[in-house]
Parts: C-alpha cells; structure tokens; sequence
C-alpha cells in the first residue's frame, strides 16, 4: 500500500478525468464482487511499483509538506511513515536529515525496495491496521495517500491507534479523501493491474481525527485534475492543553 491516487480507467495518467468519472462502473466494493480490498491493494503496488513512481511527481509534490514536518519536530526526531511505499521521497527525505524512521507498507515488492533505497531506515512489511508499535513511540506519523486504501470501517480504529503512537506533542500528517467515494479502476496507470480506493469526505475525517483525540491545526485542499484530496495537519495535545 503505496501513497497513491485514485486511478484512471481508460485515462492516460496525464489526461485525467474529474474524480467522479473515474470509475467504470461507479459502484461500491461490494457490487464489483472484491472479497479482500487490501490484498488488491497489495497485488497492485506489487505490480506497479515503479510504474507509480514514474507517473506522479512525488518528489516535488511532497517537498513543502516535509519542509513543514521538519520545522515541527526536532532534530534526530522518531517518524513513522505509514504506507511508506518504496521510501521515496518520504523516508529517504527524512532519514536524509538524520530522523530515525520506520516504514510500514503492504507490499512486498515495495518494502524490498524501500530496503535497498533507503538502507538506514527500518521497514516492515504488513497491514497497517494490523502492526502494533508502543504507546508514545514516534515524534511524528506521516500517512499520504494511504488512508484511502483502507476500508472505511477500519480507518477510524487506525486513527485511534495513531494518536497513542505519537509523544505528548507529536505530529500526523496525513493525505485522506476530500469527497466520499469507493471504487476501482480495473488497469490502474494503464499497467494492467487493479487498483482499489475507499474514502470518506473531508469533514468525516475532520471529526475522525479529534475523536482519536488528535487536535487538528491545519487543512488544506491538494488538487489533481478537476478534484483533489485533504491534507490534514493534526497534533497529539499535550497534558494540560
């Protein structure tokens, strides 16, 4: 599981169509008969792993974003980047500056490259609904484009699960969905593999995110095409706050 967009069906990834169109049919998960959304999700970054890298400018579009993060935690800080991918550029950027970083991805062939791109960074493969991690581990948790390949019921638990993760003080950045919406897109980048995504709207994860008892201090919209996702900027109060 890989920060990644929706996809395109029949859509050439530089002529994308409105958010809405996306899908052939639009339907739920459940009406494209997806016993296992997540191991579809895996089977897909598995194929695609390099493809992806290739088709979105993750390197500049997540620049600024980690220039901020950097300014909020201190230096040789604890960071979590889940859904890491192949580490690039989120691990790599921060393990660049001396942060000590573990990645947690899905995918097999991401988390084997995510090993020999950015040696000094820990890697786990596995579900990130699933890994456990000590009360008040990390300085920071970054998750972009992530979330947004989770079945919906199971995002708020990880969002609870994140905000004990992160120190009295601690950052989550993360990238969610701006509109409702699940689906497919059957030849994701036009690589031949299948691709599934499953969010909430903006205000939800607004609302999901305080409930986890994280305080939300920024938002943003991220636009691509004729929609976009949110980016959330959202802080573990400390005792007294």
């Amino acid at each position: 599981m890989l920060k990644g967009a929706e996809g395109a069906s029949g859509t050439a990834p530089t002529q994308r169509k409105p958010f809405a169109e996306r899908i052939r049919p639009q339907l739920p998960c459940s009406a494209v008969d997806i016993d296992d959304p997540k191991d579809l999700v895996r089977r897909g970054y598995d194929a695609l792993s390099r493809h992806y890298e290739q088709s979105y400018a993750t390197e500049t579009k997540y620049r600024p974003w980690l220039g901020a993060l950097q300014e909020r935690i201190s230096p040789a800080a604890t960071v979590l980047d889940l859904g890491c991918g192949s580490g690039l550029p989120v691990a790599r950027v921060l393990s660049a500056a001396g942060h000590r970083v573990t990645g947690v991805d899905i995918s097999g062939e991401q988390i084997r490259r995510a090993r020999e791109l950015v040696p000094e960074a820990e890697f786990r493969r596995a579900d990130a609904t699933a890994v456990e991690f000590p009360a008040a581990s990390f300085d920071a948790v970054v998750s972009l484009y992530a979330l947004i390949h989770i079945p919906l019921a199971e995002q708020p638990p990880l969002l609870a699960k994140i905000a004990t993760w992160l120190r009295p003080g601690g950052w989550f950045l993360g990238t969610t969905g701006h509109t409702a919406w699940t689906g497919t897109d059957d030849n994701w980048l036009g690589g031949g593999a299948t691709m599934w995504w499953s969010h909430a709207d903006a205000a939800t994860y607004r609302d999901w995110l305080t409930q986890a008892g994280l305080t939300v201090q920024g938002e943003e919209f991220v636009p691509e095409g004729d929609s976009g996702h949110a980016l959330f900027w959202a802080r573990r109060p400390v005792a007294g706050e």
